[in-house]
């Protein structure tokens, strides 16, 4: 049995408020209108109501703090037929509801909303998928392993635009073209300082979604260190067979040289196997 959650600011049981509810196989529990109150709900819906009969701004202004949150549960709106006219796309619901709906209605509209939702590999049209990031370019959001980030407008492009694009290497002049445009007259030091900030925003654990490629520029690296990778794993340190060295293993033995460790040939500079550093 799936269960519906009705968020709403009235003292009126479920029933008064969408009368078709009760004569549906739902488990439906009742809470205030708040976002909260839909991470606090355990177990979790598998769909939200919210109830806009009085108050079609508040009811918005829950939405979109679901939303923003990274909620991802499919919400209906329960509006009158007076402020049917007032709903938009820009809402970020799912679906409208009028309370009068018949019991036939509400099924299908409650079933298609759980049913959409059920099916996280289809990836919407607005959103780009890279790793654990989901960018948002409808509702001007992103979200990394499931945790809102509070960007600024050009935050916000700079992380699109390279998440479309993992793995390939930007200059800062085209990040700063791209993203900027071409009237802007600020230097490339406006792309480090973005990056920067990103990074902070992102978090420790995912501050290496954006990799550095010294004298270069940067790139977008959806794919996380393997655990139990050591240091050198991550800077990248080839080993003369294009792998990592085993500090289990002895050394190579150098052309010319003894067993003893005497007159050993130094080994090339990191800097000349290309490695990809990240900046701190």
């Amino acid at each position: 049995m799936s269960t519906v959650l009705l968020l709403t600011s009235a003292r009126e049981s479920s029933a008064e408020i969408l009368p078709s509810l009760g004569l549906l196989p739902y488990a439906v529990r009742v809470a205030g209108a708040a976002a909260e109150h839909v991470a606090a709900s355990k177990p979790a819906p598998d769909v939200v109501l919210i109830d806009a009969r009085r108050d079609l701004v508040h009811a918005r202004r829950v939405l979109r703090a679901l939303r923003s949150g990274g909620s991802q549960l499919p919400v209906l709106v329960i509006v009158t037929d007076g402020g049917w006219a007032a709903t938009s796309a820009d809402w970020g619901a799912d679906d409208f509801i009028l309370p009068t709906a018949g019991p036939g209605e509400v099924e299908a509209r409650l079933r298609l909303a759980i049913s959409r939702s059920a099916q996280p590999a289809a990836q919407q049209p607005n959103e780009i998928r890279a790793g654990a990031l989901v960018v948002n370019e409808a509702t001007y959001s992103a979200r990394v392993s499931g945790r809102a980030l509070d960007l600024t407008f050009k935050e916000f492009e700079l992380l699109k635009f390279l998440a479309q694009y993992p793995g390939r290497v930007f200059t800062r002049a085209q990040l700063l073209q791209e993203v900027w445009g071409y009237d802007y007259f600020g230097g490339t030091r406006t792309v480090d300082v973005h990056v920067r900030r990103l990074r902070a925003k992102l978090g420790a654990e995912n501050e290496e979604l954006i990799g550095t490629v010294r004298n270069v520029g940067y790139r977008f690296v959806p794919a996380k260190p393997r655990s139990g990778t050591t240091a050198g794993d991550r800077v990248g340190q080839p080993s003369p067979a294009g792998g990592h060295r085993d500090d289990s293993s002895p050394p190579p033995r150098p052309a010319g040289g003894h067993r003893d460790g005497s007159a050993r040939a130094p080994r090339p500079a990191d800097a000349q196997h290309g490695a990809i550093y990240a900046d701190r």
